[in-house]
């Protein structure tokens, strides 16, 4: 039976919409402001400001950013952090959470206090630096960006939600046919789990193309330095080279500090941005869905 919407229900469906789409907008605007500042010259930038659309175009930005081949090789290590990071931090996690959404589990109980114990309380930075480099001599080595980070207990948590939510049947099901823990794991848990797990892989995909902390504390090779990091130290060498320029004055001219800014900007959060209509359609579901049982 069909009902038919009364006015006021297709005024309020209205103001949403527009709402929805005030809101898109203000969210996209920054953005384009940023990519039209990349593609504008200093000093038009310095002359009328940020704008929607650049004044004068050019891609200088982009030159300074992208004349040396070392950019693409940080690429290429925070692509491979990220891809490897993620891969392994979603293994460790799941090995982790459906044991502990298991109530047969012994300690159980004592183990998630111990995980949730490290979210609220922290070695600190020197404990940490001196077990990865005196301990376990991670010290220019790529690993150092990765086995650090690869489980996350807010993360684990999550996932550990949504395995309590599936049906405890379709285990029992396979336990009755002779199937172990670590089948159910692989062949049942995890291919139901796929919202969940796209969500938790972006966070930690998100978390691994992020990385420059870590690599300005224990990576001394050229050769190993993830892209952020890489970005930090050539837009720091532009600001170092406008301030011995500043006594000298060119008509015309000025150098790109905040273009480069901007272009760093759009070089490190690109992929992002393509990645995410991907896995859009489970972020939420799969966010929700773990939220059912505590």
């Amino acid at each position: 039976m069909n009902i038919k919407e009364s006015t006021g229900d297709r005024l309020l469906l209205i103001i949403m919409y527009v709402a929805i789409i005030v809101f898109a907008i203000a969210c996209l605007v920054p953005f384009v402001t940023v990519l039209s500042s990349s593609l504008s010259t200093e000093t038009a930038l310095m002359k009328y400001g940020f704008k929607v659309f650049p004044k004068v175009f050019s891609l200088d930005a982009y030159q300074l950013l992208l004349k040396n081949d070392t950019i693409y090789r940080s690429y290429g290590v925070t692509l491979f952090i990220t891809v490897v990071g993620t891969a392994l931090a979603m293994l460790v996690t799941c090995a982790m959470a459906y044991p502990l959404s298991l109530r047969s589990l012994k300690y159980r109980n004592y183990i998630i206090f111990y995980v949730f114990f490290t979210m609220l309380f922290h070695g600190g930075l020197v404990t940490s630096y001196i077990l990865i480099t005196k301990y376990l001599g991670m010290t220019d080595t790529i690993w150092v960006l990765i086995i650090p980070s690869l489980l996350n207990p807010f993360n684990m948590f999550l996932m550990r939600n949504f395995f309590k939510s599936i049906d405890e049947s379709l285990a029992e099901s396979a336990k009755i046919d002779g199937a172990n823990e670590i089948y159910i794991m692989f062949r049942i848990m995890i291919p139901v789990s796929l919202p969940a797990m796209a969500a938790i892989s972006l966070f930690y995909a998100i978390a691994f193309w992020n990385k420059w902390f870590e690599a300005m504390l224990y990576i001394r090779d050229p050769n190993l330095f993830p892209l952020q990091y890489l970005i930090k130290r050539i837009l720091d060498s532009v600001e170092f080279s406008q301030k011995l320029a500043q006594d000298i004055t060119i008509a015309e001219y000025a150098t790109p500090t905040l273009t480069t800014r901007m272009s760093a900007t759009i070089v490190t959060i690109g992929p992002i941005i393509f990645l995410y209509p991907f896995v859009q359609k489970y972020f939420v579901k799969g966010l929700l869905i773990g939220s059912v049982k505590g």
